[in-house]
């Protein structure tokens, strides 16, 4: 399979749980505003959407939407995702939560908002960040190892940063406890993060 991949896009999430999960796939990365990979191939053929992650299947599909690709890996690598009954369906509260409140309110920061704007979604942010306190009782997510769920908002953490942010502290330690592990520094080093 085929991972592709912009540096430090939501993308990163999909590229470290594949390490993590120790899975054997090639990695291709993409010009978000050239729709050009770094092979010269047109991104767009790949995928009409034109961003990523992408993730070309051994039989040849393509999927796309972090999301569902962070739930096919957790499908194919049960240590990624969270066991019980409702074990899958939390990861996908999180992943969706993540998706489509964190990660969108980024907007601003990414595509040139204006200061107000950016003022009004980094409030934004902090407060969707104190959810997650709430609810974190372990090192992770949903307990003592981390999930596909614990990736993305990894990627929100280091998103954090780079527009200075303010997180709780509990948040801080996630963090540092994610780009500790050996996965997490081989992902970011191919990504030229590190």
């Amino acid at each position: 399979m085929e991972l592709y991949y912009s540096p430090l896009a939501c993308s990163l999430a999909d590229h470290i749980a594949l390490q993590e999960a120790g899975a054997s796939f090639e990695r291709e990365t993409v010009k978000l505003k050239t729709k050009r990979t770094a092979s010269g191939d047109d991104f767009t053929v790949i995928t009409r959407k034109g961003y990523v992650p992408a993730l070309v299947l051994d039989n040849g599909e393509t999927l796309t939407e972090n999301v569902a690709v962070l739930d096919w890996i957790a499908s194919q690598y049960p240590e990624l995702g969270v066991e019980g009954p409702l074990g899958r369906t939390r990861v996908l509260e999180a992943l969706t939560y993540v998706s489509t409140e964190i990660h969108r309110s980024f907007k601003p920061m990414w595509h040139q908002g204006s200061d107000a704007e950016k003022a009004k979604a980094s409030a934004a942010i902090a407060m969707q960040f104190d959810l997650f306190v709430d609810g974190m009782k372990t090192d992770y997510m949903f307990g003592d190892k981390p999930s596909v769920a614990d990736f993305y908002l990894f990627v929100m953490l280091l998103w954090v940063v780079r527009f200075h942010i303010p997180i709780p502290a509990p948040l801080e330690s996630l963090r540092a406890r994610m780009a500790a592990r050996p996965a997490v520094r081989v992902a970011m080093e191919r990504e030229g993060l590190v």
